[in-house]
């Protein structure tokens, strides 16, 4: 069993560190020691958060290819889509009618659509929806954004919280390590370029997410210097709001026949190296859609304070196979209820908008 005091004692794990717990710790241990993280947060009494939220992928026309993928199609493809704004409007109304407060656009890198597309599609749903949390285009569609115009990136960026950006999510992050996206999605913004997008987000006053997909071609050091490199931008900027990583899906993906795919176990232990390494990060994410229910659940013990959001609309991880569980606001407050804790709708700023409460020590709402 590996042994390490540090998170507790309030010094900074190193990458060393972090790489031998990755490798060796023992998973209770490092369970304890990611709650012991979590605490200088959220005390145990805090609620579990969540969001009720949409993701509208508003084209799946793409041409950067990614391995991983299942979602993408090109333009040829009898079943290839780009949204029009009349399109979208009725989901957007569906989630508002639900009391949901985000949405969230991320799409394929479509060559065809111009900048105007970008920002006409926000200022329209500005226009209509003042209150709504817009939560939208992935450093990935930033990147082609600043192509396409040429553009500086602080000026593509400004231009879209201009017409009414709230903020931006971190889709298509997988791993920060160029040796593995250059094995599976090549024309992909690298790392550096990844990074540069939050970090200008950040310093306009943007605030973002940070994700990490794994289990693909990534080995153990890639995922650590994943994390060190999030927490080095973190520090220097403040901006990312939670850290969220899931297990790579390989189902209808050119990675579908990988030999080994990442466990629950293997999960759990990076969610919690997580919350040991990512200790200037406030909130982290347990998944219940790529991870299941229960898995989701133990996450909780794992550092997580926050199971993300309601989706009632997801394309892309469903693509890949998975059957979203659940997408009712009841199954999700008592997914939280049923360990015995108190449940909260969030904003995505995680501001608590509404408390379910356990009825009773010994009974559940």
């Amino acid at each position: 069993m590996a042994t390490l005091s540090l998170p507790i004692s309030h010094q900074r794990i190193t990458p060393d560190e972090a790489l031998n717990l990755l490798l060796h710790g023992d998973l209770l241990e490092l369970g304890l020691m990611a709650e012991a993280v979590k605490a200088r947060y959220h005390q145990p009494t805090d609620p579990v958060t969540f969001v009720i939220d949409r993701n509208v992928n508003y084209t799946n026309i793409c041409n950067v290819d990614c391995m991983f993928c299942a979602f993408y199609r090109h333009k040829e493809d009898e079943d290839a889509y780009t949204l029009t704004y009349q399109q979208i409007k009725p989901k957007i109304q569906e989630l508002v009618d639900y009391n949901g407060t985000q949405l969230l656009l991320q799409g394929g890198v479509n060559p065809d659509l111009p900048f105007e597309y970008y920002t006409d599609l926000i200022r329209d749903i500005r226009r209509d929806y003042p209150d709504l949390t817009i939560h939208a285009f992935s450093p990935t569609e930033i990147d082609f954004m600043v192509k396409l115009t040429g553009w500086p990136l602080k000026t593509v960026l400004e231009k879209l919280v201009e017409a009414g950006l709230s903020s931006i999510p971190g889709g298509g992050a997988e791993v920060l390590d160029d040796w593995v996206r250059m094995k599976v999605s090549p024309k992909k913004v690298d790392a550096i370029g990844w990074l540069d997008v939050m970090e200008a987000a950040h310093e306009i006053g943007l605030k973002t997410t940070a994700t990490m997909m794994f289990g693909m071609v990534d080995r153990p050091e890639h995922i650590i210097s994943h994390l060190f490199k999030v927490r080095d931008l973190q520090d220097r900027t403040g901006g990312f709001t939670a850290f969220i990583p899931w297990t790579f899906q390989p189902m209808n993906t050119k990675l579908e026949k990988l030999p080994k795919k990442a466990t629950g176990v293997d999960y759990l232990k990076v969610l919690a190296l997580g919350r040991i390494v990512l200790d200037n990060i406030p909130n982290i994410q347990s998944s219940w859609i790529t991870q299941g229910l229960k898995v989701c659940q133990t996450g909780l013990y794992f550092g997580a304070n926050d199971i993300g959001g309601l989706l009632m609309e997801e394309n892309v991880v469903t693509q890949a196979g998975v059957q979203a569980e659940t997408q009712k606001l009841e199954t999700m407050v008592n997914l939280i209820h049923n360990i015995g804790r108190d449940a909260a709708q969030r904003d995505t700023a995680y501001n608590i908008l509404k408390c379910y409460p356990l009825l009773s020590k010994g009974g559940r709402g």
